[in-house]
């Protein structure tokens, strides 16, 4: 029989996610492909520092013990050749990923699906881009400041969203950039009681509630914690909650911020990793948490089309 991910929540990561590569990209930046190529197998046996995203990774593998589980697949545009170094610093920490794409330039974005992946973080916006198309949650990793993390938040994964354009459809965003905020509170009051439309990462905050669940009929506290965090306020608040409702989708912690920058609340919620569609939100936000920027929706409509693409190995 195969191997299957059925009741496992499957995040694919890129290796500049994961790991701190800013050396070798800029080896690869000034120097071109031969130089990096040459420059990691010469460093092969040094082991990379951790990424923006490597504490939400190690988490995610302790919740193993979870029924069901969690499969970490990298997913990177190094050749096998060059990843060894990758896969090295894999063994050094102690992380369990066996599975990984290396598509030696080409996009590695196009093994999403193949993989089932629910969640693809990438330092690489068009890589991002391409799989949100696809109808994947997938979000480009910024650089971030790390922060001091107790021992509780140790034990625990803490995931906090944006809603409009992350978790909801960004129709309600749309009515408030083309019309403003009151007509946004006024359809908002309108329609109260007609769910949102799901957004990008509905399915991911869904295969994070169905590891909750199965946690919770264990009898166990669940180690997964989320949060809202949006700049909504009353009386913007009831149609969110319920459509959380409607999706019996769990959220365990809504912040109503009502323009309030967000950094601060979720340093105090203690997030692992803050998703939002708003480039200016996700830079402010990273001063304090690891942030991924979901480039999808209306805020995100810009002419010229893609971001220029300078990153034709690494990944």
């Amino acid at each position: 029989m195969p191997v299957s991910f059925d009741g496992k929540l499957v995040v694919a990561i890129s290796s500049r996610a994961l790991f701190d590569m800013g050396e070798s990209h800029r080896v690869f930046m000034e120097q071109g492909v031969d130089a990096y190529c040459r420059y990691q197998r010469e460093h092969e046996d040094e082991i990379l520092p951790p990424g923006v995203a490597f504490n939400l990774v190690r988490k995610l593998l302790r919740l193993e013990g979870t029924d069901g589980g969690v499969e970490v697949i990298l997913l990177s545009r190094n050749s096998a050749d060059t990843g060894l170094r990758v896969f090295n610093s894999i063994e050094h920490y102690g992380l369990h990923v066996t599975r990984a794409a290396f598509t030696n330039g080409e996009r590695p974005w196009r093994y999403v699906p193949a993989f089932g992946a629910h969640l693809f973080l990438s330092a690489d916006p068009n890589d991002v881009a391409q799989a949100l198309s696809l109808g994947y949650a997938a979000a480009t990793i910024l650089p971030s400041a790390g922060r001091e993390v107790n021992a509780q938040e140790e034990r625990e994964v803490r995931i906090a969203f944006d809603g409009d354009a992350v978790l909801f459809g960004d129709s309600a965003e749309r009515v408030f950039q083309e019309s403003g905020l009151e007509a946004f509170s006024a359809s908002e009051r309108a329609q109260a009681r007609s769910p949102l439309p799901g957004g990008p990462f509905k399915s991911f905050l869904a295969a994070l509630h169905q590891l909750q669940r199965r946690e919770d009929a264990s009898g166990e506290a669940s180690p997964i914690r989320t949060a809202l965090v949006t700049a909504r306020s009353a009386p913007a608040h009831e149609r969110v909650i319920r459509t959380l409702r409607h999706w019996d989708i769990r959220i365990d912690e809504a912040l109503f911020l009502g323009g309030l920058a967000k950094a601060d609340f979720l340093a105090a919620f203690g997030a692992d990793i803050f998703f939002d569609d708003q480039q200016g939100h996700c830079e402010i936000a990273s001063q304090q948490v690891a942030t991924g920027h979901v480039p999808h929706g209306i805020a995100n409509h810009q002419p010229g089309g893609n971001i220029e693409d300078t990153d034709a190995i690494q990944g």
